[in-house]
């Protein structure tokens, strides 16, 4: 028997392993790996880059020395050879990614963009219209602030800022409330709107509108990437589990 992998007393050959990965729900993770690594399979480093990403994986994963290397091989169940490629693999990604959807950022920006705008706002929010509307009048009069009346009257987590929220990007918050936020100016006071089982009071403090910058890049991109990955997954991965024989769906006790 074709033994892989010792736990304990437990010995598991080859032919127990694809199950034990699908019981363990590791078999997606895995294909996700291997569709990175044939993406990625053509993708060069230079001499230079290679040694720094090097550097860069020793310092993260704490390897000073030698002897600490082979811990940490012997601790993953690597190859050294499957180690250098494993060092360079985040930087292949990375280019992979700029190859793949750089060009494509801009557009992608402009569609999502009202997603990413942010916002700060103030809430309240009271399961009672009538109460809503009172404190609707009461703010707008100016006969209490916003935030006095929140810590008094509003039934969520927001009574302990005094309904102050945020910065939340606008896909966070309830989509009618976000629709509210989105055409509302600074400032300005909306009256009582019902959203599920609650009535609520907005008034928007401060928009703040996205920009395309780099960490907005890398976000974008890390999301193109993960949808073509999910993508992949879906449209070229199948798992064929087979019914192991008597023998073979035993574990081995040495």
């Amino acid at each position: 028997m074709n033994i892989v992998l010792k736990i304990g007393e437990q010995a598991i050959s080859s032919a127990e392993l694809y199950p034990l990965l699908g019981q363990y729900r590791l078999l997606p993770q895995l294909a996700k790996e291997i569709i990175i690594d044939q993406a990625i399979a053509s993708i060069t480093c230079s001499q230079e880059e290679s040694t720094l990403a090097k550097q860069k994986f020793y310092q993260k994963q704490q390897i000073a020395d030698e002897t600490q290397l082979k811990v940490w091989l012997d601790h993953h169940g690597m190859t050294p050879e499957q180690f250098e490629e494993l060092t360079v693999r985040d930087l292949k990604i990375e280019k992979f990614k700029q190859l793949t959807w750089a060009d494509k950022l801009d557009p992608y920006f402009v569609k999502c963009k009202g997603q990413l705008d942010q916002v700060v706002y103030s809430l309240i929010r009271s399961k009672d219209a009538g109460v809503a509307q009172e404190l609707y009048f009461r703010i707008q009069e100016g006969e209490n602030t916003f935030s006095e009346l929140a810590r008094q009257y509003s039934q969520g987590s927001e009574a302990q800022t005094g309904g102050l929220l945020g910065p939340v990007e606008l896909k966070i918050p309830h989509p009618k409330i976000a629709q509210i936020l989105a055409a509302s100016r600074p400032g300005q006071l909306s009256p009582p709107t019902q959203v599920g089982d609650w009535w609520v009071i907005l008034r928007l403090e401060k928009y703040m509108s996205a920009q395309l910058d780099d960490n907005t890049r890398q976000r974008l991109l890390n999301e193109l990437f993960q949808s073509w990955l999910m993508a992949q997954l879906k449209e070229n991965v199948t798992f064929s589990p087979s019914e192991p024989s008597p023998e073979e769906g035993k574990f081995s006790i040495e």
